[in-house]
C-alpha cells in the first residue's frame, strides 16, 4: 500500500521516487534533483517501485512511460488507486495525444517530455511536492472543521463511500416564503448525507467530480425529489432543485420521458454562480431546451460566484438567489443594504424574482422586505427537515 507522505516532518525539501529502467538516466534524474535538496528513492520498473512505496513515504513518484513489465500508465492507475493526493508525473522520449490525455483522466500530475532541462525538471517536482503538502494541510483543517478525514485518498475507498452515499442519501427541505405576508412559496430540495466519509454535500460533490460521476449523482437526486413529489406527503408549491454545471450537459436532464419532467410546472432548476458553464457545449440551446420542457432556471449564489456576465446572459434566469454572504447583517451594514437594494433594482427591471438567503434575524428580515426582495429563505422561516415519514431534522 502506498503510505502516507509524512510532508511535515522536516526531512527538507521532499521525498521522490525516481522510476526508470534505463540505469544512466535514472541516476541522471537523482542527481538533477538531489542538487536540489530532494531525497531520492529508486527503482528500475513498476514492480519495484511498488515495493518501494510499500516501504516508504513519499511525495512525489517520477517514472518513465515504456518499462519492461508494468509500464508507467500501468503503475499510475495502481498509485492512484491507492493514493489520490500522491502527485504522479510521466516520463516519455516518444510523446503522443492519445497517452497524454489518458494520462491526464487517471489523474497524472504532468506529462513531462524528453529531453529536458534540470531546472524544468526540478521546479516541477518542488511544484508537486508543495501541492503533496497543501493536500495534507487540507486534510488538517477539515479535521479541525470537524469533518471525519475528509475525502479519503484511496480511490477504491472513495468509489465505495460514493455507492454508499447513492444508496442512502436523503433530501432534506427549507421553505422560501413571499416577502409580502410570509405565506409559502416552496421548498428547496437539499442533499444529505449520512456516509462518515462524505459528510456533507461539498464533500459528495466533489467525489462525484474526482469520480467523473456526476451525471449518476444529478439523476440520482433528480429521481429522489421526484419520488417525494409524487409520495403524497412531498413538499408543496414550487420546487428548487440544484444541478451542477455539468449536468446541463446530460441528455437525460433534456429528456421528456426523464421523471423530474413530469413536474417540471413547478421546478425551478438552480445553477450556481460559483462555478463556471465554460464547459458546457450547447449552453444556449440547452437552456431553451430546459425552458420549452416547463422548468424555470434559478442563479444561485449570486454575489459569491464568477464575475462574469455570459453565463447569466445565456441562461436568463426567472428567479435569483443572493448568496448569505451579502444577507448576513445586512440590517447593520449600510453598504450591504445599497448593495441589495440595487440588485432588487435592477432584476425588478427585467422581470427576475429575487430570493435573499440566509435568513436568521427579525432584523435582517425587515430590512430586506424594505430593500425589495420577492422571497426569503433561512432558518428564522424554516430548517431544511427530511419529509415526515422519517421524522428527522436534517
Amino acid at each position: 500500500m502506498v503510505q502516507a507522505g509524512n510532508e511535515l516532518d522536516g526531512r527538507g525539501r521532499g521525498r521522490v521516487l525516481v522510476v526508470e529502467d534505463d540505469p544512466l538516466l535514472r541516476q541522471a534524474m537523482v542527481r538533477m534533483l538531489a542538487r536540489r535538496g530532494f531525497e531520492l528513492i529508486e527503482a528500475g520498473d513498476g514492480v519495484q517501485a511498488l515495493e518501494q512505496l510499500d516501504q516508504h513515504a513519499v511525495d512525489c513518484v517520477l517514472s518513465d512511460i515504456s518499462m519492461p513489465g508494468m509500464s508507467g500508465m500501468d503503475l499510475l492507475k495502481v498509485v492512484m488507486g491507492r493514493d489520490l493526493d500522491l502527485p504522479f508525473v510521466l516520463v516519455t522520449g516518444v510523446p503522443s495525444l492519445e497517452t497524454a490525455i489518458e494520462a491526464v483522466e487517471y489523474g497524472a500530475f504532468h506529462y513531462l517530455r524528453k529531453p529536458f532541462r534540470p531546472a524544468e525538471l526540478a521546479d516541477l517536482v518542488t511544484r508537486a511536492v508543495h501541492v503533496r503538502r497543501l493536500a495534507h494541510l487540507k486534510r488538517q483543517a477539515l479535521a479541525l472543521a470537524g469533518l471525519p478525514g475528509g475525502l479519503t485518498r484511496d480511490l477504491r475507498g472513495l468509489q465505495a463511500a460514493f455507492d454508499r452515499v447513492l444508496q442512502r442519501f436523503q433530501l432534506a427541505y427549507q421553505p422560501i416564503v413571499r416577502a409580502a405576508d410570509a405565506e409559502i412559496f416552496g421548498y428547496e430540495a437539499l442533499l444529505r448525507s449520512a456516509e462518515p466519509s462524505l459528510p456533507h454535500p461539498a464533500a459528495v460533490l466533489h467525489a462525484a467530480e474526482r469520480l467523473e460521476r456526476v451525471h449518476e449523482l444529478g439523476r440520482a437526486i433528480r429521481l429522489r425529489a421526484t419520488e417525494d413529489v409524487s409520495s403524497g406527503c412531498g413538499p408543496e408549491g414550487t420546487l428548487f432543485v440544484n444541478l451542477h454545471p455539468r449536468d446541463l450537459a446530460d441528455d437525460h436532464l433534456l429528456d421528456v420521458n426523464a421523471p423530474l419532467t413530469a413536474h417540471a410546472d413547478r421546478v425551478v432548476l438552480e445553477i450556481t454562480e460559483r462555478a463556471t458553464l465554460d464547459g458546457v457545449a450547447d449552453l444556449r440551446r440547452r437552456v431553451e431546451r430546459l425552458r420549452e420542457l416547463g422548468f424555470r432556471i434559478a442563479v444561485d449564489d449570486l454575489g459569491a460566484g464568477y464575475a462574469g456576465l455570459s453565463s447569466f446572459v445565456v441562461l436568463q434566469p426567472d428567479i435569483v438567489k443572493i448568496d448569505m454572504s451579502l444577507i448576513r447583517g445586512v440590517d447593520r451594514e449600510p453598504t450591504r443594504q445599497k448593495l441589495v437594494r440595487s440588485m432588487t433594482s435592477v432584476c425588478r427591471d427585467m422581470g427576475i424574482m429575487v430570493v435573499a438567503e440566509g435568513i436568521e434575524t427579525r432584523a435582517e428580515h425587515e430590512v430586506l422586505i424594505e430593500l425589495g426582495c420577492d422571497l426569503l429563505q433561512g432558518y428564522l422561516f424554516g430548517r431544511p427537515e427530511f419529509l415526515e415519514r422519517t421524522g428527522v431534522e436534517a
